[in-house]
Order: structure tokens, then sequence, then C-alpha cells
């Protein structure tokens, strides 16, 4: 059983196409809807969402790229998560543009072939990462829907190394009630506050600097394609048509991201996709010995 939170700021008919491609009975799901988005959208959002009693809705708070916000966006995701259902393993967050490469029941069996490891990307940023060092030096505030980085340096915490990957990632319910509840995680909330793209950094230090966790797998899992965007240096390619035959061939369990603005048969051709697998595992189930289940 796998608990999923899904992060939305725009496009309500894809975020509509991601949830039916990721949906399964035996799941749950919360969603955040930025509160920058305005009412219309999270109305519609929370419109569709009321026919699923395993779906809820966090309360919308602002969600800034950059900010502390998206970090409390996937605390409050996984507290309300914990609350939900006392039986789910995995927690997997994605955002509203994002969409599955594989069924419901191959990332189940994969989840079940590797219990208790967590995948996220891990990186020493002291090492590999030194030019992202000054996100965590440099006192960055966020307030009034904008991010603050001001001349005030500060030191690391005391006896901490720093780690740094993405905000992406597939953990266990373990991690979830470490990262959203124990009294030892309060110092890197407070810390990561005001650090900038603290998103990228807190869950990577978090888990590194703790027993509460699994086997770590500096993996997210996803097919992302970084390119350069100025200031911000990189930034992850929308994907198009041409591309699904690169996504269907990996052994990745998502991609992102995707913008039906910009290119809709990518879509199709992804749920399509969804669909041949089931049908494969459906056929190969119906193949295999009496008392045996066929291989995800």
């Amino acid at each position: 059983m796998i608990a999923y939170l899904i992060l939305v700021h725009r496009y309500p008919e894809q975020f509509k196409r991601l949830f039916k491609a990721i949906y399964d009975p035996s799941n749950h799901y919360v969603v955040h809807v930025d509160k920058h988005s305005g009412p219309a959208l999270a109305n519609e959002v929370a419109l569709f969402l009321s026919t699923y009693e395993n779906a809820a809705i966090l309360d919308s708070k602002p969600a800034l790229w950059g900010g502390y916000s998206l970090v409390d966006a996937a605390l409050r995701g996984m507290a309300k998560a914990l609350e939900m259902n006392p039986d789910w393993r995995y927690f997997i967050n994605l955002s509203g543009q994002d969409f599955p490469l594989k069924t419901q029941a191959r990332i189940a069996a994969f989840l079940r072939a590797n219990e208790g490891r967590e995948f996220l990307r891990v990186l020493d940023q002291q090492r590999i990462r030194p030019d992202t060092l000054l996100r965590i030096k440099q006192v960055t505030i966020e307030a009034f829907g904008r991010i603050f980085r001001t001349p005030l340096r500060r030191p690391f915490l005391k006896g901490v190394r720093p780690y740094i990957g993405n905000q992406w990632m597939t953990v266990t319910r373990e991690f979830c009630e470490f990262a959203s509840g124990d009294r030892r995680a309060a110092r890197f909330k407070a810390f990561y506050r005001n650090s900038f793209i603290a998103d990228e950094g807190f869950f990577p230090t978090l888990m590194m600097s703790s027993n509460s966790h699994g086997e770590i797998v500096s993996d997210d899992m996803r097919t992302i394609d970084w390119v350069p965007d100025g200031d911000i240096k990189l930034r992850p390619r929308t994907f198009v048509a041409s591309d699904v035959p690169m996504l269907t061939s990996g052994p990745n369990l998502f991609a992102r991201k995707f913008d039906m603005s910009v290119d809709s048969e990518v879509i199709d051709l992804l749920e399509a996709d969804l669909a041949a697998q089931s049908l494969a595992d459906t056929a190969m189930s119906a193949s295999a010995p009496r008392g045996l289940t066929a291989a995800a």
C-alpha cells in the first residue's frame, strides 16, 4: 500500500489524468493546491476528489519555489497520510506535472522487492556540490510571496554534515514518522526554514543524520532531463511525444515534467503504454501455473 502526495499549482485536467493513472483503491492520496493558484483551481480539485474516499486535501498554503514552504507541504502531507491509515508502507511525492511510467501493480511489486529501502538522491554537499553551500550559509526569508536572501551568514548545524539531492522521494513510513513528528527533527526544520531551495537539502540531510530509515538508495526513480535555464541554472525539460520510447524503455517509475499546453499527445501515449502493461500482466498471470503469480 502506497501513500501519495501530489502538489498542484495549475492545469486541473492534467492533474486529473495523473490521479487516474496512479489510482488504486488500496492506496491513499493527499493533495495540496498552491494557495497562489486561486480558489477556482482549489474548488475544481476538491470537487473531483470528493468521490474518492481514500483521498484528502491539505489546507492550501502558498508554495514558493526556493522556499521552505515546499518542505512544509511535504511534511504536512506525510502527517496527513499517517493520520489517514496505519498500514501503508511507502510515501511517494509528485507534482501535478509528473506522470507514472509503470502501472500501480508494477510499482507495488518493485516496492515489495525493495522493502525497507529509501529512494531519494543523496549527495555530499561539501564534497560534490560545494557551489550550493551558500544556500545554507546565507540566511534566507520567505515572506509576502517572495524569497529574500539576506547578507547574513551563519554556521551549519553542529555535528551535522550537509547533503543535497532534490525534493522527489519514495520513502518508508518509518522515515515519514520521524520527519513529520519526531522532536529530534525539530532543529533541522528550524535551520532549513531560513535556507534557499530548502527542499533539495532538508530531506537528504535529515535522513543521513538519523537512524530512522532503511537502506538508502541514492536514486529518486524519476526520469528528468535537466537543461540550462538562466539564473536558475537547470530546469526539467518538458517531455514531448517523441520522448516516449526513451521514457517507457527505462527502469524509472515516474517522469517529469509534462505540459498539456505544449504537447498533450505524450500523455495519451503514456496512458496507452500503461494500459498495455496491464494487459500484459493479466495475460502473464492467466498463463502462470496454478498457485503461482506472474512477476511484475
